[in-house]
């Protein structure tokens, strides 16, 4: 079955089958506690102006619904919003179902000689201007689908409550007090819930160590548990609407990064993390309560290091790089797999695969420099039996072992 017939049955089935959610849910939810407080707080001018309201047929409140502070052709354009010229970008990146919700830099705040913290200062995306705006406020942030609300984290981690923000006004609409500190965050692929993975220490720390076989003594700033013991401690599974949900312990890792955080199966009955002890991208899954599980059926063949994962579909898996041309910029291919059999049905541009925007192209990360120079990638858009490729981004700086400050990283949400 070549990728245009496997397409094609995908839609058949998706047409056929009973909806999920929407994108959107868990943003009317918080749209809809937005205007009952609004109708509380105006009740008595509503009262006075009623005989008007009626007379020319147009209300007062409520006039839209929920998704009416997400602006017409902003964030609900479905065509290309591309910036070649800007890295970071500055302008609205967007394409089909996906936008470039936010993006973040890391640079090391040193706490001592030898230990310092990673700390991330993001720019998050103003739907009213289309502009992503320097918001310093937060350590960790999570868009949900829609890209109207974001989970927030404050400075100091790990953190004892999670905001729930605006992101048209900047404001938090609430906050879900949590007796375990969390360092991470991640919606369900509909929006409703959110995990939370908790932590007993800040899992961005840092200690600096001399570079293996760097002359003069460079040294560079490594992940805190490399060889020692994770300190993440387990997961909440949070509804989003009310705040409410149990919190899982799960035992703590050895001999993996500080920062190990967890995130929802397609399905949200499942959680996943990077797995302990085995090879980059392999996942280990875990129930909702914190037990180890077995991989589901059509997610046991992803890399926890490749972010687009499934196809909206859930037909067609995103996998790592498969090739790379020494001496050809730009020349890249990742795997395409049917999930169920791991079988490759296609290659696709791109040396890393962030998020799909429909069921045949892709957003990823490819290298514009060749394998002798410094790596140095952009923003792409990457078509399914087209080796041409759309540049969303400018190019990244190179990013030396020795920097103390790292390179933008995109967060992307479903629109």
């Amino acid at each position: 079955m070549n990728v245009e017939e496997l397409v094609r049955e995908a839609l058949r089935e998706q047409a056929g089958a009973e909806p999920p959610a929407p994108a959107g849910f868990a943003e009317r939810v918080l749209g809809a506690r937005r205007r009952r407080r609004t109708r509380r707080l105006a009740s008595a001018a509503a009262a006075t102006a009623a005989v008007v309201a009626i007379a020319v047929g147009v209300p007062l409140l409520d006039s839209g619904g929920a998704n009416d502070v997400r602006p017409s052709g902003v964030v609900d354009s479905g065509g290309v919003r591309a910036h070649p010229d800007q890295s970071p970008p500055r302008e609205l990146i967007g394409a089909g179902d996906t936008v470039l919700a936010a993006y973040y830099t890391a640079k090391i705040q040193p706490q001592s000689a030898k230990r310092g913290v990673s700390a991330r200062t993001y720019h998050l995306l103003d739907p009213k201007t289309g502009r992503y705006e320097k918001d310093s406020r937060w350590s960790f942030v999570a868009v949900a689908p829609g890209a109207k609300t974001a989970a927030v984290l404050e400075r100091t981690l790990p953190a004892h409550r999670i905001g729930l923000l605006d992101l048209a006004t900047g404001e938090v609409e609430r906050w879900i007090p949590v007796q375990h500190g969390v360092g991470g965050l991640a919606f369900s692929y509909d929006g409703t819930r959110l995990v939370a993975t908790t932590y007993d220490e800040n899992p961005d720390l840092r200690t600096k160590e001399k570079l293996i076989g760097g002359a003069g003594g460079k040294e560079t700033w490594t992940w805190e548990a490399t060889f020692g013991t994770s300190t993440r401690s387990g997961f909440y599974d949070l509804d989003v609407a009310s705040g409410a949900g149990p919190w899982s312990p799960v035992a703590p890792a050895r001999d993996t990064s500080s920062r190990a955080d967890f995130a929802y199966s397609r399905t949200g009955r499942l959680v996943y993390a990077q797995y302990v002890g085995g090879r980059d991208g392999l996942q280990q899954f875990y129930d909702l309560k914190g037990g180890k599980a077995a991989a589901p059926a059509d997610e046991r063949y992803l890399r926890s290091d490749v972010p687009a994962r499934l196809s909206p579909s859930g037909r067609i898996a995103a996998l790592g790089l498969t090739k790379e041309v020494a001496g050809s910029p730009g020349r890249s291919w990742s795997s395409l797999r049917d999930p169920r059999t791991g079988k490759e049905i296609a290659r696709v541009r791109g040396s890393h695969l962030l998020a799909w925007t429909d069921e045949k192209h892709l957003i990823a990360w490819e290298r514009v420099t060749s394998l002798e120079e410094e790596y140095r990638p952009r923003l792409v858009l990457v078509t399914i039996g087209s080796d041409k490729v759309v540049p969303l981004s400018g190019v990244q700086e190179p990013y030396r072992p020795t920097d103390v400050q790292e390179p933008w990283e995109p967060v992307f949400a479903r629109r």
